[in-house]
């Protein structure tokens, strides 16, 4: 049966069924070799919009226009651009519009975040977090305990997969938040492991943080815009991610962060403050004493990075259209056929190369990513799939990330990976 399915005339039955397979050509796919490219990299950059140039272009027009009076006379006017996105990004991550803002860089809002919500005593100091978390996690984790005067090795407990496992047992991470609960501040932890692509359960994540008394918030670089996220529902505390990688938003684009309803208007909060953080009613008096907005809103520091926002908004505009109920339904069937054609290459070719998918088989324990563990095979098979036109990620020791996104690849792209695939190991 698997043989069969590895097969052009299936993976193209299954795209003329797909209801979303018009989104395709709303993309600017890369082309290698005068053809379509199998890109596989949305869990670091998402493809562009072909729409994103007439959103950038009416700001330019504005600007050219209107100079700094684009503020108030732009089309969308720039002093609130940022409420455009609000809407938007708030169905995205399961929240209410007023717990959440896009502004700043991913980290940057991570630590604005930490301000206010990792606020250590004496007593109780620690951070619970995963093993291997994205490299900005840990330097970011690591210089806000130095900052406050704790020793790293003492505040941070890492929860890492046991013995001879590659994903994380989500077993220790209930345990040592009980075995820590007189001493735990903060849990925070990446929505989807960048590496391996698990999606952690958050809200029973943030359930076992608030019974130990602890705050609870996540890095949802790899979530949002992949996963359903219901973050005011689940109590969540605080979050933030990127918009450049499953939200195609420009390299480097504009961040998003959440935070929950019942810390939406406390001035007593500690923060590091800024001016479009303060309440905007009386923003334009310039005086003295911080006055934050209510909500996300008064963790702003600057005023909005217009074209950074138009390219967010182009995406976001489509996703508004889609829905991430439709957008998830078909990522678990893409996955689950790239699953299928890697099980099928493995058995027939497996005394050349055996390939792991070290990504959990639960679909509701993964994303859009799929991990792959080549066993036998080293960087020179990768090099061999790039240079026949797929882009997608590698990560050593032997680890290829592959990640097909419901809004612009195909199920032919899955059954030319393999195709590919096939051919890399033969060379």
């Amino acid at each position: 049966m698997i043989a069969q399915k590895n097969s052009i005339q299936y993976a193209e039955n299954l795209d003329q069924q797909d209801p979303l397979a018009h989104y395709r050509e709303k993309f600017y796919i890369p082309q290698i070799n005068g053809e379509d490219s199998v890109y596989f990299t949305g869990n670091s950059l998402g493809l562009q919009p072909k729409s994103v140039k007439d959103y950038l272009q009416q700001e330019l027009d504005d600007w050219a226009k209107y100079g700094v009076e684009g503020h108030f006379d732009a089309k969308k006017p720039w002093f609130a651009y940022h409420e455009f996105l609000t809407p938007k990004i708030a169905k995205i991550v399961g929240a209410l519009d007023s717990e959440v803002v896009v502004t700043h860089s991913l980290t940057t809002n991570l630590h604005l975040l930490m301000v206010s919500f990792y606020r250590p005593t004496k007593e109780r100091f620690k951070i619970i977090c995963e093993a291997k978390a994205f490299p900005s996690d840990q330097y970011a984790l690591e210089s806000q305990v130095k900052f406050h005067g704790f020793d790293p090795k003492d505040a941070i407990v890492e929860i890492a997969p046991r013995e001879g496992e590659h994903t994380i047992n989500e077993e220790d991470i209930y345990k040592a938040i009980e075995e820590n609960a007189d001493s735990v501040a903060l849990v925070m932890f990446g929505g989807v492991n960048y590496y391996t692509g698990q999606l952690f359960d958050l809200e029973k994540i943030t359930a076992a943080g608030h019974k130990a008394g602890a705050v609870v918030g996540f890095d949802l670089a790899h979530a949002a815009g992949n996963v359903i996220l219901k973050l005011h529902d689940w109590g969540v505390d605080f979050a933030a991610w990127c918009s450049y990688k499953y939200l195609n938003s420009s390299p480097g684009g504009v961040s998003g962060m959440f935070v929950h309803q019942k810390h939406e208007y406390k001035p007593e909060l500690p923060r590091f403050a800024g001016w479009w953080g303060y309440d905007k009613d009386t923003r334009f008096l310039m005086e003295p004493g911080f006055v934050p907005m209510k909500g996300a809103e008064g963790w702003q520091l600057s005023n909005a990075p217009i074209l950074g926002m138009a390219a967010h908004l182009a995406s976001l505009d489509i996703f508004d259209e889609v829905g991430m109920e439709k957008l998830r339904a078909k990522s678990d069937q893409l996955t689950a056929y790239l699953e299928e054609i890697i099980d099928d290459i493995s058995a027939r070719k497996g005394h050349l190369c055996e390939f792991e998918i070290i990504t959990p088989r639960n679909q509701k324990e993964r994303g859009a990513q799929l991990s792959i563990l080549a066993h036998g095979k080293g960087k020179a098979m990768f090099d061999s799939l790039t240079k026949q036109g797929v882009i997608a990620d590698w990560r050593e020791p032997n680890v290829i990330r592959i990640a097909p996104v419901p809004l612009y690849n195909s199920f032919v792209d899955i059954y030319k990976f393999g195709e590919r695939l096939e051919k890399a190991i033969e060379e």
